[in-house]
């Protein structure tokens, strides 16, 4: 079966994938929930764009994974699309979970929808740091009270750097093997870079009727999703 590298969002770490787990081990996967440099238990640690990235391929060749699925999610969508032409043959599949996706000397605040200097300043007023989300933030996506509790006190400030190093690609991202998870509470339509990468034949979309963060408000069903992605590769 396949080897799956989970990569959390913007101020998360591996605990995310707490309730996902279970039920990919269960399906006879290996898994490998992640946390990204400058989060969570690794919070203090300095880190760049290209530490997320060398952060993912070191998981995959420290434990000398094969048949790998890259999974990342929202922000972390643009590191693991790095790390997915460096593993080589080792890759499998890679799904993106409602993510943002990288293009090659573009960053995350480049597609800010206030824009990179807004996005760059509000930073820069938080100590270099994208402060977490607040509980209201998280109404309308799917979530309980006790989820949106339970995000929110683990949430850690986010390294700014990750957010506003450019991405290096080397080849087109079309040419992976892709699925892209659209969650229709977070917007019914991906974005354009999605749709076009969509356009591909390697790439498939995926539709969940929940929020933005499925790992906790539907992670059986976004399990079941992981599964498919790896026995339909």
């Amino acid at each position: 079966m396949a080897e799956f590298v989970l990569v959390p969002g913007a101020w998360l770490g591996s605990w995310a994938w707490a309730d996902v787990v279970p039920h990919l081990r269960a399906a006879g996967h290996g898994t490998h929930p992640m946390t990204l440099t400058g989060l969570a238990d690794k919070r203090g640690l300095p880190a760049g764009r290209q530490t997320h990235v060398q952060d993912i391929v070191d998981e995959v060749e420290r434990h000398d994974l094969r048949d790998v699925v890259l999974v990342g999610h929202s922000y972390s969508g643009i590191p693991i699309g790095q790390a997915a032409e460096r593993i080589g043959d080792r890759l499998l599949h890679v799904v993106f979970v409602d993510s943002n996706v990288p293009a090659d000397g573009e960053s995350f605040a480049s597609a800010w929808w206030e824009g990179p200097a807004a996005f760059e300043a509000s930073i820069a007023g938080n100590g270099g740091f994208w402060a977490p989300l607040t509980a209201p933030d998280y109404a309308g996506q799917g979530l309980t009270d006790d989820q949106i509790a339970r995000i929110v006190s683990g949430s850690t400030p986010h390294p700014g750097t990750t957010l506003t190093e450019p991405a290096v690609l080397h080849r087109p991202l079309g040419e992976l093997p892709a699925t892209y998870i659209k969650c229709l509470l977070d917007g019914p339509e991906p974005s354009d870079a999605v749709a076009k990468l969509l356009t591909s034949e390697r790439w498939r979309l995926v539709e969940m009727d929940t929020g933005h963060w499925p790992m906790f408000s539907e992670p059986r069903e976004l399990a079941r999703i992981l599964h498919q992605s790896a026995v339909q590769s």
